[in-house]
């Protein structure tokens, strides 16, 4: 997505309608393809005038960043995830802002602060925590890495219901907030965070 906005590096406008315009076409085209369209995709611009009016937020949920545990592992180590299979389920939403990863084009850091929402069997916080600082090395895109963290718990954990939901650090002049989830409903708020 970075790439297709930077795309447009020396187009001009004539106004931010016509970009919001531009965008909306284009992502639901993209979004779409060719398909019976069943909801319209909406952008929302924020234009410099008005930054200091949106608020700075956190990631509402139990921070993992201080456990007291010992990282070895610097490329993603899915076999660190465990969850208590045999004790009652438990709804839980966790965060770390120790995630990290690298560009997958450039090699440059990408830190991000992550939320994973979740019903099932209670995973294991300080191997959650581990996980998440075994991707330190690893070069991927931001929505991969999201999309390999949903994947892993969802193999690995085995919850009914989960959410992942990264907020990165800009990098690019975008904010890219990945967000997987098994359960229906309305996406997270789009909310700025300190960290960004």
């Amino acid at each position: 997505f970075k790439l297709y906005l930077n795309s447009f590096n020396n187009t001009p406008f004539a106004t931010a309608d016509a970009v919001r315009e531009c965008l909306r076409k284009d992502i639901n085209e993209a979004v779409w393809r060719g398909g019976t369209v069943m909801a319209s995709v909406g952008v929302r611009l924020l234009l410099p005038e008005v930054f200091d009016q949106e608020p700075v937020h956190e990631l509402d949920a139990r921070s993992l960043d201080r456990l007291d545990i010992e990282c070895t592992h610097y490329q993603p180590a899915p076999e660190l995830l465990t969850a208590a299979f045999d004790e009652k389920p438990v709804s839980e939403v966790l965060t770390s802002h120790l995630l990290k990863s690298n560009c997958l084009v450039t090699g440059q850091p990408d830190w991000g602060s992550v939320q994973i929402r979740y019903s099932g069997p209670q995973i294991d916080q300080g191997g959650l925590l581990r996980y998440l600082v075994s991707f330190r090395n690893h070069n991927e895109f931001h929505e991969q890495c999201v999309e390999r963290i949903f994947m892993d718990i969802w193999m690995r954990c085995k919850p009914t219901q989960l959410t992942v939901y990264a907020r990165y650090t800009r990098r690019g002049g975008l904010d890219i907030n990945p967000w997987r989830t098994s359960a229906p409903g309305a996406l997270p708020s789009n909310v700025r965070t300190a960290r960004q």
